[in-house]
């Protein structure tokens, strides 16, 4: 799998990946559901969604993501294909996340090989579009995981082998600014700067840092004006809010509109177009319960581990929004994801899918 390009807008590539995914869930005899996307005017055309489904003989009803999407653009497989070396594997979406998605085969396989049949039914979301945001597979996802008792997200572990039991809330902001065009040395007083407004605001925002636990505000872009002698008719910028909790993430966002909703210079006015990708991922006390079964279970096959929240985003904060209880990042170990150095630990697939089988297989 390492050695197939599947970027998320590379649909056959990921499709090839999608294709080794189907042929595991029916030789091991799993229903199949596999979802083409079919694309709205003017946007990309995407890979394929794959849902397998086994039934067991009664007990949890249980979620599985994983995605087979990556970041990396075509070629990439070619110019550093997969590899071991040190005890660890190479290559583009090793650990973020080919690793992890195949642990959950693996996972289940063992228990069907063994007899183990403890749960009412596992539903396993294969996701083409993770890396974007799950444009297509987010509302597919948050249905089922309404359906189910439990969810299980094997994004790999983090460096150190913690898993995740707690995600930061994402909201993006696009904020234009539009102000009017004057010439700037004859008649700057019919002007109205666009960039002198932006300015404002985003003083006003970056405060907001860190003006309630754990919440961030980035504004990580800005665009405007045409040349200096122009005063500027129109300025953009961009803002990256998260959040640990839902109230401060919806604080946060309230007093962000309630900046741009009150320009301070005359003759102003401004646009706010929020995406809200990612609700936060709480460590309840379901998920606290889950968390204590995890390290449990590795305690019995041997192996310390340690839960952790962080501030990136998955398809666990989809499913915690819907309020099933999940957990993440319960692949193998690995790191530097996104980068060419990314790498997997070879030696914790075995007990990290040994783990995943556990949670799924055991009370």
């Amino acid at each position: 799998m390492v050695n197939i390009d599947c970027g998320s807008y590379s649909s056959a590539g990921v499709n090839q990946v999608v294709d080794r995914c189907e042929r595991r869930f029916r030789s091991f005899g799993w229903a199949v559901d596999r979802r083409p996307h079919v694309p709205a005017d003017g946007e990309p055309q995407l890979g394929d969604l794959l849902i397998g489904t086994l039934r067991g003989a009664g007990g949890p009803r249980v979620l599985l993501v994983g995605h087979t999407d990556t970041v990396f653009d075509d070629g990439t497989a070619a110019e550093r294909p997969f590899r071991v070396e040190g005890g660890r594997a190479y290559g583009p979406g090793v650990s973020d996340m080919k690793g992890g998605l195949l642990s959950g085969f693996f996972a289940t396989h063992a228990l069907q090989d063994v007899g183990v049949d403890g749960f009412g039914q596992i539903t396993y979301v294969c996701n083409p579009d993770e890396e974007i945001g799950s444009t297509f597979s987010g509302p597919v996802i948050r249905e089922l995981a309404g359906q189910h008792d439990v969810a299980y997200v094997l994004e790999g572990g983090r460096e150190n082998g913690d898993f995740v039991s707690a995600r930061k809330g994402v909201t993006d902001y696009v904020i234009t600014v539009h102000g009017r065009a004057a010439h700037a040395g004859v008649e700057p007083h019919k002007g109205r700067n666009a960039i002198a407004q932006a300015a404002d605001l985003v003083g006003q925002i970056h405060a907001l840092h860190d003006r309630w636990a754990g919440v961030s505000v980035n504004v990580g872009t800005i665009a405007g004006g045409t040349r200096p002698n122009v005063v500027p008719a129109r300025c953009t910028f961009e803002i990256d809010l998260r959040a640990p909790e839902l109230a401060t993430l919806e604080a946060a966002e309230a007093e962000i509109e309630r900046i741009c909703d009150v320009p301070t210079m005359p003759d102003i006015t401004i646009d706010v177009h929020r995406t809200s990708w990612h609700r936060p991922m709480e460590k309840t006390s379901a998920v606290a319960v889950q968390v204590d079964r995890a390290i449990a279970y590795a305690h019995r096959l041997g192996f310390p581990l340690r839960d952790a929240s962080t501030g990136g985003a998955s398809d666990a904060n989809t499913i915690a929004a819907v309020g099933t209880p999940v957990i993440d990042g319960l692949g193998p170990i690995g790191g530097d994801d996104h980068s060419p150095a990314e790498w997997l630990d070879v030696a914790s697939i075995v007990p990290r899918t040994a783990l995943v089988a556990a949670l799924i297989g055991l009370p």
